[in-house]
């Protein structure tokens, strides 16, 4: 899958592009627990093992499973990149191109 530039996560979901939901129900947790190594600057450090990198999250959305993948995975580790999309594609979930956008409604300056 490529991302179009405008935006800046892709989001894939847990809903089969036939309507059904994907199982197992820890799919997101486990996608994103598999590409937790993969953050700014490394998987150094104490404790980096234990959280979800910033660039592959997973969320639910509308009630839907999702995992949000950053475009900044693709500069960093293309590879990376490449096998959360396959994983998408091989399992035939949506995928939407978005922004994730906070709940803080304060504009950044």
């Amino acid at each position: 899958m490529a991302a179009s530039p405008s935006s800046s996560e892709v989001f894939i979901q847990g809903i089969t592009r036939d309507g059904r939901s994907f199982r197992p129900s820890d799919w997101a947790e486990r996608l994103a627990g598999v590409m937790a190594r993969f953050r700014p600057g490394g998987a150094e450090g104490p404790g980096a093992h234990l959280g979800y990198s910033p660039w592959c999250l997973p969320t639910v959305i509308g009630g839907v499973k999702c995992v949000v993948v950053n475009r900044a995975l693709r500069e960093y580790e293309p590879m990376a990149w490449d096998f959360v999309m396959n994983f998408a594609r091989d399992n035939d979930l949506q995928t939407v191109e978005a922004c994730l956008l906070s709940d803080d409604p304060t504009p950044k300056t």
